[in-house]
C-alpha cells in the first residue's frame, strides 16, 4: 500500500509539473525539495498560537486523533477534511462541516476558493423550497463532494481545476482549498435562527447561520496542517465572492502570506448606509434584513469583528469594506468583477424586497426593474473602485450563461470589454501578476455580447442548472 501511495503521489506531482511554468514562482520549492516532499510532506510552520485560541472568533483546531480524512502524501487528490464540533464549525442544518484540500509537492502557494450558492433568510429559502431562490446544500456536505460526479464543484472554475481545456492560470499549480457553502449567509453570519413554517404544516426550522465560525475553523486547520503560503489568492463567485471579501482581512492576517491577492467574483457588498433611502441605495432593504437575521450586529458579532480587523470600516455602511481593505493592505492586489446584466445576485438583492418587482406583470418588466436598481448599485461601486489604486473593478456587460452571473465559472471567456479590447484574463493577470494600479474597466453596451454566436457548452450547462 505504501509503494502504491508513493507512486500515486509521484504521478500526481508529475502531472502538475507538466503544466507548470518554466520560470519558478515565488513560493515554489526547488526540484530537490520537491522530491523530498513526495515522501516527507512539508510540516506546518505557522501553527495556531495559544493567544489565537482565545478571544472573539478564536482559531479552534480538530482535537488530536479526530479522523479528518486527510492522507499526507496523496498529492493531486481532493482530500475530505471533516471538522470536529469543538471547532465551532457546522452546516446550516446542524450536520458536520467539511472542506476539501488538494495539495502539490512543489509549492507553498495556496488558493482558498469559497463556493457560491445563493443566500437564505426565512423558512422557504433555507429549506430549499421550490420556486424560491435559496441557498446551496441545505442538507449538508457529502464526503465525495469534489468527485467528477459533482462537476458544479470539482469543475466549477479554472481557478481550481488542475488541467483546464479552456484556461491557464497559475493557481492551477498551487495547493487548492475548496470551502463549500452550506449556511446561507455568504460566509458572514453568526446566529442560530428559528424560522417558523408559514403554513404550520411542519415544525419550525432551526438554522445555523454559522459562516464566520466555519471560515475561522478552516483557517485554523490550514495553519496547523500546511506550510504558510508565500502567495495566497482568496476568491470565489457569488456568495463565495462576498465571503472572500468579508473574511479576507482575518484570513490574510492569520495565514500571513508574503503576497496576498483577492478576487471577488460577483459577490458585491453594495453601499447601504443606515438611515439612507432605498431610492438612492437599492440594496438597503436587503442589507437591513440580513444584518438582523444573520446576527451581524450582535454584541461582539461579525461586524464588530470586521471593525477590529479593519479600523477604517464604517460599520453603518458595509459597502465601505472596499475602502477599508484597500487602506489596510496597501501592498496587496485586490479585485472585484461582475456583469452589468447579472440577473441572479440582483434578483436576490431586490425581488423579495420590492413589491413592484415581485408583482411585475411580465418577466421582461421584472427584469427591467431589477436592472434599474442594479445599475445604481453597480455604478456607485464602480466609482468607488476607480478611486482605489490597489483594488480594481472589472465590469463586462453580459454572458449567455447562468443569468450573466459569475465571470470566472466554467471558463474565463466572454467576459470581454470589447471597446477596450480586454478579456477577463487581462484583469485576472493584473491582479495576480501585474504591477502599478490594478486594472479598472467597464463595458458600456451589451449589444456586441448578445450578438455573439450560440455557445453549445453554455447552453448545455444552463439546462443542467
Amino acid at each position: 500500500m505504501r509503494k502504491h501511495a508513493c507512486l500515486a503521489a509521484l504521478a500526481g506531482t508529475l502531472a502538475v509539473a507538466a503544466t507548470a511554468p518554466v520560470q519558478a514562482e515565488l513560493g515554489d520549492y526547488s526540484v530537490w525539495q520537491t522530491m523530498v516532499n513526495l515522501v516527507s510532506p512539508p510540516r506546518p510552520d505557522n501553527p495556531v498560537t495559544a493567544a489565537q485560541r482565545t478571544g472573539p472568533y478564536p482559531l479552534l483546531s480538530n482535537p488530536a486523533g479526530f479522523g479528518d480524512g486527510f492522507r499526507p502524501g496523496a498529492y493531486g487528490e481532493w482530500q475530505t477534511v471533516q471538522l470536529a464540533p469543538q471547532t465551532g464549525a457546522v452546516c446550516g442544518n446542524g450536520s458536520p462541516y467539511k472542506f476539501f484540500v488538494n495539495r502539490v509537492a512543489n509549492t507553498r502557494n495556496t488558493i482558498v476558493y469559497m463556493e457560491g450558492g445563493g443566500a437564505c433568510w426565512d423558512y422557504a429559502s433555507c429549506t430549499g423550497q421550490t420556486g424560491i431562490r435559496g441557498a446551496r446544500n441545505p442538507n449538508g456536505i457529502a464526503d465525495d463532494y469534489m468527485s467528477l460526479l459533482n462537476p458544479g464543484a470539482s469543475l466549477v472554475s479554472p481557478f481550481v481545476t488542475r488541467v483546464s481545456p479552456f484556461e491557464s492560470v497559475k493557481t492551477q499549480n498551487w495547493n487548492m482549498v475548496y470551502v463549500p457553502y452550506c449556511t446561507g449567509d455568504i460566509y458572514s453570519g453568526d446566529r442560530v435562527a428559528v424560522y417558523p413554517d408559514p403554513s404550520n404544516a411542519n415544525p419550525p426550522l432551526i438554522w445555523h447561520h454559522n459562516g464566520v465560525r466555519n471560515t475561522r475553523a478552516v483557517i485554523s486547520w490550514l495553519k496547523d496542517n500546511l506550510p504558510r503560503p508565500t502567495q495566497m489568492l482568496s476568491t470565489g463567485c457569488s456568495a463565495g465572492g462576498a465571503g472572500s471579501l468579508t473574511n479576507y482581512a482575518a484570513a490574510r492576517r492569520d495565514l500571513a502570506p508574503d503576497r496576498g491577492y483577492l478576487i471577488d467574483d460577483s459577490g458585491p457588498v453594495f453601499s447601504s448606509p443606515t438611515g439612507g433611502n432605498a431610492a438612492s441605495y437599492p440594496s438597503l432593504p436587503l442589507a437591513t434584513h440580513i444584518r438582523n437575521v444573520w446576527g451581524l450586529d450582535a454584541a461582539g458579532g461579525p461586524v464588530s469583528y470586521l471593525l477590529a480587523n479593519l479600523p477604517t470600516l464604517n460599520t453603518s455602511d458595509l459597502g465601505t469594506l472596499y475602502n477599508a481593505l484597500s487602506a489596510r493592505f496597501p501592498n496587496d492586489r485586490l479585485g472585484h468583477t461582475h456583469f452589468w446584466k447579472d440577473l441572479n445576485f440582483s434578483s436576490y438583492s431586490y425581488e423579495r424586497f420590492y413589491p413592484e418587482i415581485a408583482n411585475a406583470p411580465t418577466p421582461a418588466a421584472k427584469e427591467a426593474l431589477i436592472h434599474a436598481r442594479w445599475d445604481i448599485d453597480t455604478g456607485r461601486l464602480r466609482n468607488t473602485l476607480n478611486g482605489l489604486a490597489n483594488f480594481g473593478g472589472y465590469f463586462p456587460q453580459y454572458r449567455a450563461l447562468n443569468e450573466s452571473h459569475c465571470t470566472t465559472i466554467v471558463d474565463f471567456k466572454n467576459g470581454d470589454v470589447q471597446e477596450r479590447s480586454l478579456q477577463l484574463k487581462n484583469f485576472i493577470d493584473s491582479v495576480l501578476d501585474g504591477s502599478g494600479a490594478v486594472l479598472d474597466a467597464s463595458e458600456a453596451s451589451d449589444a456586441a455580447d448578445r450578438a455573439k454566436a450560440f455557445n453549445l457548452l453554455y447552453w448545455t450547462i444552463d439546462q443542467l442548472l
